[in-house]
């Protein structure tokens, strides 16, 4: 299939090593990737959470669209297009370093697209794994939510990152600690989900740690 992908090329790398039989083109936003005549047969937005307001193009337009709803729902983004949506589009997980898993990790709206995806993840070479339309899907959430915990362990003086490191992955088996999985993923990237999905569930387990807060906004 012939990919397109929305964001900085910095997701490419990962793009390409998830579907390495398949042609793949990048474009910055939205409106490129409308109005671009590649022969293209699938649209990946890893940043409509940045511009929730382009989501309309793709309503309006009716092609097939992933876009990443770590830190946006599906369903939210089509209440912003008043559920005019003329194509098909799926949630996924784009969260840098947990896109080029074996298991694609997505979500719908509507029971009758299961089996355009089943199509399309056939054709794209991935299997894939259906979650919840809410804000976080389940592995961004849950590697936040450690990230996060992590956080108040340093901050309360409990043990340094190295320890929380090495015993997460010597008692877990996790293949990195939390505070290397956050240099991985990027702390902005966990920051916004867990202030993401706090918004929606007022849930005291995503209280964002000051420690990790202040850590965002000094960019480190």
């Amino acid at each position: 299939m012939n990919i397109l992908i929305v964001g900085p090329e910095s997701y490419l790398p990962e793009v390409k090593a998830k579907f390495p039989k398949n042609e793949i083109i990048v474009c910055e936003d939205a409106w490129e990737a409308i109005n671009r005549r590649d022969n293209h047969d699938v649209v990946f937005d890893f940043v409509i959470d940045e511009t929730p307001e382009d989501f309309q193009h793709y309503a309006a337009d009716g092609r097939t669209v992933f876009v990443n709803a770590c830190k946006i729902s599906l369903s939210e983004l089509s209440a912003m297009a008043d559920g005019n949506i003329k194509g098909v589009v799926f949630g996924f997980n784009g969260m840098p370093t947990l896109f080029n898993r074996a298991v694609l990790e997505v979500s719908f709206m509507h029971e009758s697209h299961r089996s355009e995806l089943e199509s399309i993840c056939a054709q794209l070479g991935t299997e894939f794994v259906l979650v919840d339309d809410r804000v976080g899907l389940a592995t961004p959430r849950v590697i936040s939510m450690i990230i996060n915990e992590a956080y108040y362990t340093v901050q309360e003086g409990t043990a340094t990152r190295e320890d929380v490191d090495l015993g997460m992955k010597l008692g877990t088996n996790y293949p990195f600690g939390p505070f290397e999985w956050c240099s991985r993923i990027g702390i902005k990237h966990v920051f916004e989900v867990l202030e993401a999905v706090y918004e929606d569930t007022k849930d005291e387990r995503y209280k964002i740690c000051p420690m990790l807060k202040r850590e965002y906004l000094r960019g480190l």
